[in-house]
């Protein structure tokens, strides 16, 4: 047996605990993983920056409002997106948003080395990047692997995920003392390491055969615009449903754990730095918290639980999760609820609930991967937080607890266990039709 023979079964023996990966599988998972890991450890600097500058700047409501207010760059971005994605392929398509992203970000920590305030501005440009740059990892990952990989695969890969964001968090709390700028400079060598790790497993997916009736890599992406795709397809119209809830959902409760956590800080100190301390250290605490759980799950119950239950029963642990934990908050609207409410929210949506949704996309085409689930990603998540600001705006004029706002969670959480079931036929149905294709396809060499 050769030494690369060898290296690879090691491989797929220490990723074994975790879940099944065949010796020829080990070194792009590895890859995959350490990929996510530096992407998410990224992300959470910059979300630990973000938080103390818009709620200083303007509070639970300015944050709340300026989720929204990202729903309206997304419709640019994602349009700008499909045209691009008209006329260049996978690889090019990669690295143009992976470095224009990074660029950006290079401007914000020179602005911030200035004192320049860009507190809103970032918050904006934050959630485009985030949601953009995971949809683009993970849509990679669906063009590299079949469905029966995925199952197997994304929970590892999600692993890594899982691990960067606790490091993040971990990280940032070093850092914070060193100011905003520190932060994102150290990000912007993060990501430029991940961006490389993507450029090295693109390179290698390509001598991988390609699945039948797959487009070359280099050919473009597309034929017809983003908003064409998303207007004939139900699949992507189901899961953009489903995802507008969820992220209604969890916007409603961040601005609850905000609201609480403003008043609790103005409570302990009134000086201005102690109060970014507070929170900002509050929310490193908080990341912490759910992303350690989130590992954890990710690591040892998700490839598990989809082994078990598969990828549709799957997607109904969090939707019953939060009509069960937002009407405990009902009855109990105080800070400590609300916080281990959304701790255990988090730590579900970033490891099962995640992984099973990129599930949903192994049984699309090419181009439903990568335009559509950056659109789903990006404007169906802003839609969720623009329902989320209406209501705050509503809750506000007139006076809602937090128990009201828990009680409307709690039929938001109904409706999307609905989604849930409609989105299971469907992926039902496209399954039972890739199969007889996998059967005729001839065995790769």
């Amino acid at each position: 047996m050769s030494l690369a023979a060898e290296f690879r079964r090691t491989l797929a023996r220490i990723l074994r605990p975790f879940t099944k990966v065949h010796p020829e599988e080990a070194a792009t998972v590895v890859l995959m993983t350490v990929a996510a890991f530096l992407m998410l450890t990224g992300y959470y600097l910059l979300k630990t920056v973000r938080e103390p500058l818009i709620l200083l700047e303007g509070g639970a409501e300015v944050k709340l409002y300026a989720r929204a207010g990202q729903a309206v760059l997304m419709i640019g971005v994602v349009h700008l997106y499909g045209e691009l994605a008209r006329r260049v392929g996978r690889m090019k398509l990669l690295m143009i948003v992976f470095l224009f992203f990074i660029s950006n970000l290079a401007v914000f920590a020179t602005l911030a080395r200035a004192h320049v305030a860009i507190g809103l501005p970032f918050f904006l440009w934050v959630g485009v990047f985030s949601y953009t740059m995971v949809a683009q990892f993970w849509a990679l990952a669906a063009d590299i692997y079949d469905e029966e990989q995925g199952k197997r695969l994304y929970p590892i890969i999600g692993g890594g995920s899982s691990v960067g964001a606790v490091a993040g968090g971990l990280f940032a709390r070093v850092l914070v003392p060193f100011g905003p700028a520190a932060l994102m400079g150290t990000a912007v060598v993060i990501l430029l390491a991940c961006a490389s790790l993507i450029g090295v497993i693109e390179r290698r997916a390509r001598r991988v055969p390609a699945r039948q009736a797959a487009p070359h890599p280099d050919e473009p992406l597309a034929a017809e615009s983003a908003w064409a795709l998303l207007a004939r397809d139900r699949y992507l119209w189901l899961i953009a449903g489903m995802v507008v809830l969820l992220n209604w959902v969890n916007s409603s409760g961040e601005y609850l754990l905000d609201r609480t956590l403003l008043a609790a800080a103005k409570q302990a100190t009134t000086n201005e730095a102690g109060l970014q301390v507070f929170i900002g250290a509050f929310k490193a605490d908080y990341y912490i918290w759910y992303n350690s759980i989130a590992v954890g799950l990710q690591l040892f119950a998700v490839s598990r639980i989809l082994r078990v239950i598969g990828v549709r029963g799957a997607l109904y642990v969090l939707p019953w999760f939060a009509l069960v934990a937002y009407g405990s908050a009902m009855f109990f609207p105080v800070l400590a609820v609300m916080r281990w409410v959304k701790i255990g929210e988090n730590s579900l949506q970033y490891s099962l609930q995640d992984t099973t949704r990129n599930a949903l996309f192994l049984v699309t085409s090419r181009v439903e991967k990568f335009v559509g689930q950056t659109a789903v990603d990006t404007i169906a998540v802003r839609i969720g937080a623009i329902l989320s600001a209406v209501m705050a705006m509503l809750g506000k004029h007139y006076g809602w607890s937090t128990s009201t706002f828990a009680a409307i969670n709690v039929s938001l959480a109904a409706a999307w266990i609905g989604f849930v079931v409609l989105i299971g036929l469907e992926n039902r149905q496209r399954t039972a039709a890739i199969a007889p294709a996998l059967v005729e396809q001839p065995a790769a060499p």
